[in-house]
């Protein structure tokens, strides 16, 4: 923690909300209270993330309330991973909480979070899911699929890793010196190391309604997470092509050696089977790069990655 640590250290807690308008109330006055145990001077830092509901009127309400609270209106929806790297790039604490805010974070955890990083000389505290609730068959199986691509694709291990974490400042501020403008918070905070415990928590049930992400969006996410932390789908490129390689040089052998011994048939099957996988493969790495490319694209642009509208609570420099 960091010989610097004031001897009564400031908890930051960060919240990302999308239309949450519903019982966030009642989930904040929990949050406020666990954190009230840790007898640790506190704020928490709401970011509405662009909703269409009464978000930001429940936000500003609990402002006024409770001076603690801060409240920060992003200008549209920029999605909870740039939500999150903006509530930590304001965040003020020596030790910074972030959790979800639908409920299905347990407050009650606060507490030991908070205790572990006291006492055990730890720089960050990961709440690691042990039972993903009533979550739909779909969700959990491609929950399985991407933790497996990401451990290999990147060798960082995710499994039922959650972004309900304690970080120690120093680790806030390594986060915040990252230059991307397009974040995985689970991602980064593994990838940067430091000293690690782990505690379980079985997810709640949401406090009303489904999770919002839709399949597509879990596949972008996919598709971002791993692309965002390793190049092994560009050899993988190089693999094909090698493999193409190979399967072309057996038909030219098989073919030439039929013509020299006069056994010779129409190859035309064999031609459209041969052009069809070359151009697939093509293809597929064409998209490959593509991807890339396009991340590079985001990147050189050096964009935000959120606007901030208003804030309430909150002293900017």
């Amino acid at each position: 923690m960091g010989d610097e640590m004031r001897d009564n250290p400031v908890l930051s807690i960060v919240i990302p909300l999308f239309n949450e308008s519903g019982d966030f109330a009642e989930i904040l006055r929990e949050v406020r209270h666990h954190a009230g145990t840790t007898n640790l001077g506190h704020e928490v830092i709401l970011l509405d993330d662009g909703s269409t509901d009464q978000t930001w009127d429940v936000v500003c309400d609990m402002s006024r309330q409770f001076k603690e609270v801060r409240g920060i209106k992003l200008s549209r929806n920029f999605g909870k991973e740039s939500a999150i790297a903006t509530g930590l790039e304001l965040a003020s604490g020596d030790a910074v909480i972030v959790m979800d805010g639908d409920g299905q974070h347990p407050p009650e955890l606060i507490p030991e979070m908070v205790k572990c990083w006291l006492e055990g000389g730890v720089d960050i505290v990961e709440a690691v899911k042990v039972d993903r609730g009533n979550e739909r068959f779909s969700s959990a199986v491609g929950a399985r699929l991407f933790y497996w691509l990401m451990k290999h694709l990147s060798g960082l291990d995710l499994n039922n890793a959650s972004d309900f974490k304690l970080l120690d400042r120093k680790v806030v501020d390594a986060h915040n010196r990252l230059p991307e403008s397009s974040r995985f918070f689970r991602g980064i905070v593994s990838w940067l190391g430091f000293r690690k415990v782990q505690i379980s928590f079985s997810v709640k049930e949401r406090i009303r309604g489904r999770t919002r992400w839709s399949l597509l969006q879990l596949v972008k996410l996919a598709v971002h997470a791993s692309t965002s932390f390793s190049s092994l789908p560009l050899h993988l490129i190089t693999i094909m092509g090698m493999i193409t390689f190979v399967v072309s040089l057996v038909l030219g052998i098989q073919t030439l050696y039929r013509k020299f011994s006069g056994s010779a048939v129409s190859g035309f099957a064999t031609v459209i089977l041969l052009l069809l996988f070359i151009g697939s493969v093509l293809m597929v790495s064409l998209g490959i790069i593509g991807i890339y490319i396009g991340r590079i694209f985001e990147e050189v642009k050096r964009r935000p990655g959120s606007v901030i509208e208003e804030t309430v609570n909150l002293k900017r420099e």
